[in-house]
């Protein structure tokens, strides 16, 4: 098996946690978690890639083992996940690179790619929205009326969403064999983003989600453009993002490559062959360095 490696390291003052495994020399695939978790969502694909790609899987700050500094301390918005994001990547010298992206994810790496749409060499999204279609109402409406009104009545519902059932629902729900999604997962989510004064910082970034849906025209335009490689690998059944958002990927970008899987939002954690085979077929086919590889496609 490729080894991971578990790193921490400085960026703008504050500690960053990230795993990393492959090769210094080869393609770099950058993998970007969503809420509630973090870089642990990815601890069986970094070794499913790193025989091949050099990837690089960090906890957004606030989550998992990254420093999660008080909403006094640091401003918390996607603006300002992305900009710590592309410091990281600075540090460690990536220059051109991949990006994976699911949930919270995703507008963190939209922000990369309009920023420094050179150095985006493909974009992989798994239950990641850049469109209004993916949004499921009956999940959504809440949070819009709480961004728009943060009354006492409306924190207390979105406060719900912190809760260990709310965290344990995000991750079984939609799965046919809930079984084989492991408690550990919901576990550590819920531990971690239960430390003292991270649930101010949740809160916040609820409240700047709907910067992520004011983003959608620019990148859009960013997609038509640029045309970036892109698959798109969903769980159709995700009662958050629905697979409406993964079929709107076609309306701006020709080639894109989308894929509906039998599962629900982590999709990693109950599909994670199929997910691996479509990856290295995607990413042996549209990187200019890529080669061919034998185990590609061969998702089951």
């Amino acid at each position: 098996m490729v080894p991971v490696h578990h790193r921490m390291t400085n960026v703008d003052g504050h500690r960053v946690f990230y795993r990393e495994s492959g090769a210094a020399e080869a393609p770099v695939v950058v993998l970007l978690h969503g809420y509630p978790t973090s870089s642990h969502m990815f601890r069986h694909l970094l070794p499913a890639l790193g025989d091949r790609y050099h990837v690089i899987a960090p906890d957004h700050l606030g989550f998992g083992l990254s420093d999660a500094p008080g909403v006094e301390e640091f401003d918390y918005s996607f603006d300002a996940l992305a900009r710590i994001t592309e410091a990281l990547l600075e540090r460690l010298g990536v220059d051109r690179f991949s990006i994976y992206v699911q949930d919270y994810g995703a507008p963190i790496g939209w922000r990369l790619a309009l920023r420094m749409p050179g150095r985006i060499e493909a974009i992989i999204t798994q239950n990641g929205n850049a469109y209004e279609d993916g949004f499921v109402a009956g999940f959504w409406d809440p949070l819009w009326q709480y961004a728009a009104g943060p009354s006492p009545t409306n924190e207390k519902h979105m406060r719900e969403a912190l809760s260990p059932e709310a965290i344990r629902w995000q991750y079984v729900h939609g799965v046919p064999d809930p079984s084989l999604v492991s408690p550990d997962t919901w576990t550590h989510d819920h531990a971690l983003i239960s430390r003292p004064g991270n649930d101010l910082v949740q809160l916040q970034l609820f409240r700047d989600y709907t910067t992520n849906r004011d983003l959608y025209p620019t990148l859009h335009a960013y997609f038509r453009e640029h045309q970036p490689p892109l698959l798109a690998v969903w769980g159709r059944h995700d009662e958050m993002f629905g697979p409406d958002g993964a079929r709107a990927f076609a309306r701006d970008l020709r080639d894109a490559e989308i894929h509906l899987l039998d599962g629900g939002h982590f999709l990693l954690e109950s599909d994670l062959d199929a997910v691996t085979g479509y990856v290295r077929g995607f990413l042996g086919r549209v990187l200019s360095r890529g080669v061919a590889d034998p185990l590609a496609d061969q998702s089951g």
